[in-house]
């Protein structure tokens, strides 16, 4: 059911569970710049709660919109939450995502109970580290054809769908499977926002040291880290963020990657039930 945001943005979303006791989750796609692909978290925890999903502005099955600020995406999550009746709710964000539930929680703070960052990239030089651990996962020729996609203006259906799967299958811990997952993931036929990517990215990168441990400090509400051992980004720069969160919990999930419910679903099931029920996190 499309939702039109203050400034005239439809907006795509899902709702799955029913209202209890326990608070709203409200899931936080990655990117930036991708779409909603998270009914299988969704359906972990909407026997316990309602769960709220959305395609972020200009993406997936939303609306285009120019206007690419992590403030303004964070308007759009309240908008949505008041929208859909909630007082407070937990918010679930993967990758990009994980960053963007930090500034939500930061600048909504009376509206949040709870935070769920999954496999997020924390804070210092994790980039380094990654960058290597993805090219030790890649052969030179996959490097090389790669290197050739990303220049290529425009691909071809065919050609989007293996450019994605270079792009992503280095983030699975599982070498065998890692493939057959970032192929199931490249077919989804909606186009990736590179334009969103890559203001939001400019913006977060430019962000000054310490800002986002300044975040995560302000956040009163619990915040849950879970982390894929075997994710490219490095776990440690997850803990020194975890480090600055006054209320926290941080959970190594090992033999999984960079999207864990793919190579372990029952650990994620159980912390994110956990989370949902007050026993961990909210």
């Amino acid at each position: 059911m499309p939702f039109s945001t203050s400034d005239g943005v439809r907006l795509w979303t899902a709702t799955t569970g029913s209202a209890s006791s326990a608070p709203a989750v409200v899931i936080l796609h990655g990117g930036p710049g991708l779409w909603d692909d998270y009914a299988v978290l969704a359906e972990m925890i909407d026997d316990l709660t309602v769960v709220h999903r959305f395609d972020q502005r200009g993406c997936g099955r939303s609306d285009p919109s120019d206007t690419q600020t992590m403030a303004r995406l964070a308007q759009d999550i309240d908008e949505l939450r008041a929208y859909w009746g909630h007082e407070r709710i937990v918010v679930l964000g993967h990758s990009f995502g994980a960053s963007l539930a930090l500034m939500y929680a930061a600048s909504y703070g009376d509206q949040v109970a709870g935070v769920v960052y999954l496999d997020g990239v924390g804070i210092g030089d994790w980039r380094t580290p990654c960058q290597a651990e993805q090219e030790r996962r890649m052969t030179v020729e996959q490097r090389e054809r790669l290197d050739d996609l990303s220049e290529r203006r425009p691909r071809t259906p065919a050609e989007e769908t293996e450019f994605r799967v270079l792009s992503w299958f280095t983030d699975y811990a599982d070498r065998e499977q890692a493939m057959a997952w970032a192929y199931e993931s490249a077919s989804v036929d909606l186009p990736i926002n590179f334009a969103a990517n890559r203001a939001l990215a400019k913006e977060t990168h430019g962000w000054p040291d310490g800002y986002v441990a300044s975040l995560a400090a302000t956040i009163q509400a619990p915040i849950t880290f879970i982390h894929g051992e075997g994710d490219p980004r490095p776990a440690s720069a997850v803990r020194e963020l975890a480090d600055h969160a006054p209320n926290h919990a941080f959970e190594l999930i090992p033999n999984a990657g960079h999207s864990p419910w793919r190579e372990d679903p029952e650990a994620v099931r159980v912390l994110l039930r956990r989370v949902v029920s007050g026993e961990e996190g909210a």
